[in-house]
């Protein structure tokens, strides 16, 4: 019987104070993904989307709560000409829109999220969001919308029947975009080109690993992850190849 393509270690522990359960996904935690937007990311687009440099930014952001679009609109507030080159346009809330489904949306421009710096703005390519943080010296993250910080990790949870809670810690996937992420020519945690990174998924990614599943928790996982008891299995891109 053949091995499947992707299989992956799951490491499961409960947490009696809240009576939850996690599954987490060590395989991709022990893994060396790393970002590679602008080196080499194809982006998402039906085609190679390399020489634009949008990454995910090519398609509008979903929000995932009033929270979420409240510190958004706060952090807009706070950009200014030189982090945002769509400045003019996107001011007084020209930059939110709605979606086929009615859902808000950050409007798209020139082929990409309004937010998106293109190559040779002076103020740097890439998400305005994230320029003007490192120039105010804050987490990009607690500027980006949710979605935008949170990929390549997904949390999902689950009550059961007695209200018990399952919360599952995994690499968002090609089918977690729905439809339209059939589409995409190329998805990073699908191929071997953004495993390069020079420390672990769990250790590279740390800050917003505690944001989705708090600091106690993730004292845990790590714990687990480095136990000599526990042999990592390579991602299942890297043992493709």
């Amino acid at each position: 019987m053949p091995t499947p393509k992707d299989l992956h270690e799951w490491i499961s522990f409960s947490d009696p104070v809240n009576d939850q359960t996690w599954q987490i996904d060590a395989t991709f935690l022990r893994s060396n993904w790393t970002c590679i937007y602008g080196n080499g990311c194809k982006g998402v687009l039906e085609e190679s989307a390399k020489d634009l440099m949008q990454g995910c930014c090519s398609h509008g952001a979903h929000f995932i709560d009033e929270r979420d679009l409240d510190q958004v609109k706060n952090a807009v507030e706070r950009l200014k000409p030189e982090h945002w080159s769509n400045y003019k346009r996107g001011r007084n809330q020209r930059w939110l829109t709605k979606d086929k489904d009615g859902s808000d949306v950050t409007r798209r421009v020139d082929g990409a999220c309004i937010f998106h710096n293109e190559i040779g703005f002076e103020g740097g390519f890439g998400c305005a969001f994230h320029v003007a943080a490192v120039a105010a010296d804050e987490r990009p993250m607690d500027w980006k919308p949710d979605v935008c910080w949170q990929v390549p990790l997904r949390l999902e949870e689950f009550t059961e029947d007695d209200g018990h809670v399952v919360s599952q810690l995994r690499e968002w996937k090609r089918r977690d975009w729905g439809d339209g992420g059939i589409d995409f020519h190329w998805w990073c945690t699908d191929h071997p080109d953004a495993f390069v990174g020079k420390k672990p998924v769990y250790e590279h990614l740390k800050d917003e690993i505690v944001e989705l599943v708090g600091e106690r928790t993730y004292k845990t996982l790590v714990a687990l992850l480095e136990a000599k008891r526990s042999t990592p299995l390579p991602h299942p891109q890297m043992r493709r190849n």
